[in-house]
């Protein structure tokens, strides 16, 4: 009977569940989408009951189209968008309020609080993250200030806090039923509430922000068996043995195991993960000091990430907003009807600028127009827009860590765009390298649960697993390069202070 490894990524836009074989290649899929709810300027939220029905109707799909049973499948890896924030009841499972979305800019006016004693990096030396509203702490703590009765249940031991990955074991272990209440370090890392160096909770930090320590999840490695499904599941008894968040679990899946191993995710944002050891390198450059992730009882491995909120996001927002395009693949055929920008340069900080800057006083900006540019610039600048941001974020590794970068491995939808995996490669000087399997971030969660049941043996034999499909070399002439990176960064500063008290 042949033997699979199923991956569930619970993404931004849909919930996904993925089965793999022995060599890393997708088997099947299962895949829905779940409503984005956007109930005021600025604030994202998701249904984490349409997320959790979603999962399991996902699971049985992946199933059903390989034809295969729970007896095929060794082991369940789950990946997740991190910061996303779900709390709910332990006594009904229902959750007190939407899950607040990692893009939500709702809660700026903690951020502004707790900076006045500090400032943003206040919690950074322990942390590795600044203040910021992308991170999960910030969202708990105003679920717990503004929901009704919230606090009190809370402090009554009666709600439990977890990023999606913990929504998702939880439920899928049993829920009220016995649900396991874990989550792993590289999520645990992005709540503002994990010392960096003992992987544990921070007690002093957690009392800052008002949240009670019954409402946190265990925090285990990124590989190990958490618990098995429950007997309800369609794959019950089947161990749940792995959990990265997405960007370390795409990191994972790239076979970027070592120090100096480095990726880039395409995705509704853009994500580039440089691998440092077992090395915590904190930033002097507006990156995130991150755990790329832990193995078992292994030592872990840290990474240095920059964050982008707004690139695949952009293209949506051109097809969904202007209705310039009818599908996101369109973009390219648009982009190639001019020669080049035209001068037209789009900084989408739509939610602000995260790194390398951390702005979150900015807001999105198309600069450069004249009577000249047409929808076909538009398309080319936004496509530029993820290239540019990438760079930037890429000059801030190169500043704060001594990991000289010789190719950037890529992954996720947009990489399917030739013509930005082209200018991508012109702008950053390197050339860049997509996989034959491009769904690394699933593969990555189905390579920490595999391993830890024995499924694959070791990284080396993951690390045969990758194999390159397209590259990309440098061929832009140095001195238009430099030019348009130039023009770009002026553009940036257009966006800088637009927020005010009075505007929203």
């Amino acid at each position: 009977m042949t033997q699979y490894v199923m991956a569930i990524d619970q993404g931004t836009t849909s919930s996904r569940a993925i089965l793999f074989d022995h060599d890393g290649a997708v088997v099947s899929t299962g895949q829905i989408e779940h409503e984005q709810i956007f109930p005021h300027a600025g604030w994202v939220e998701h249904d984490p009951k349409e997320i959790w029905d979603n999962t399991r109707e996902v699971i049985g799909q992946a199933l059903s189209r390989a034809n295969v049973t729970r007896h095929n499948v060794e082991a369940i890896g789950i990946t997740n968008q991190r910061e996303t924030t779900v709390v709910w009841d332990k006594n009904t499972g229902e959750a007190v309020y939407n899950a607040i979305v990692w893009q939500d800019t709702r809660t700026q006016k903690i951020v502004d609080e707790l900076a006045e004693d500090g400032g943003t990096e206040r919690f950074k030396e322990t942390t590795g993250l600044p203040l910021a509203t992308y991170f999960a702490g910030t969202k708990v703590k105003w679920i717990l200030d503004n929901v009704d009765g919230a606090r009190e249940r809370a402090e009554a031991g009666d709600l439990l806090f977890g990023t999606t990955d913990t929504w998702v074991l939880w439920n899928l272990t049993g829920g009220t039923d016995g649900g396991v209440h874990v989550t792993d370090v590289t999520n645990a890392s992005r709540t503002l509430f994990m010392d960096l160096e003992s992987r544990t909770w921070d007690e002093d930090i957690l009392e800052v922000f008002g949240v009670p320590t019954s409402m946190l999840p265990e925090i285990k490695s990124s590989s190990e068996v958490y618990g098995h499904a429950h007997s309800e599941s369609l794959l019950r008894e089947t161990p749940i043995a792995g959990i990265l968040g997405d960007q370390q679990a795409a990191t994972f899946g790239q076979a970027a195991f070592d120090r100096g191993g480095a990726k880039n995710t395409y995705g509704t944002g853009n994500f580039l993960i440089v691998n440092t050891g077992h090395e915590i390198v904190k930033s002097d450059s507006g990156l995130i000091t991150t755990l790329a992730y832990q193995l078992g009882d292994d030592e872990p491995y840290y990474a240095l990430e920059g964050s982008i909120a707004v690139t695949g996001s952009l293209v949506q927002w051109l097809r969904d907003n202007l209705g310039i395009i009818s599908s996101a693949p369109e973009i390219e055929q648009l982009a190639e009807s001019v020669e080049d920008n035209g001068g037209a340069y789009f900084v989408p900080a739509f939610s602000g600028l995260f790194a390398p800057y951390w702005r979150p006083d900015a807001r999105g900006a198309l600069v450069g127009l004249t009577r000249y540019i047409n929808k076909g610039h538009i398309a080319r600048a936004v496509l530029e827009a993820t290239a540019y941001q990438t760079a930037e974020v890429l000059d801030a590794v190169n500043s704060d860590a001594e990991v000289p970068l010789t190719e950037l491995r890529v992954d996720g939808g947009m990489t399917a765009n030739d013509t930005l995996m082209q200018f991508q490669a012109d702008i950053l000087r390197v050339p860049v390298v997509r996989p034959v399997v491009v769904e690394t971030t699933a593969l990555g969660a189905a390579y920490a649960a595999g391993l830890a049941v024995g499924f694959w043996e070791s990284t080396e034999e993951l690390e045969r697993n990758w194999q390159e499909d397209e590259r990309w070399e440098p061929a832009m002439d140095e001195a238009e390069r430099d030019r348009l990176y130039r023009n770009w960064k002026k553009a940036v500063t257009k966006t800088f202070d637009w927020v005010d008290d009075d505007v929203d």
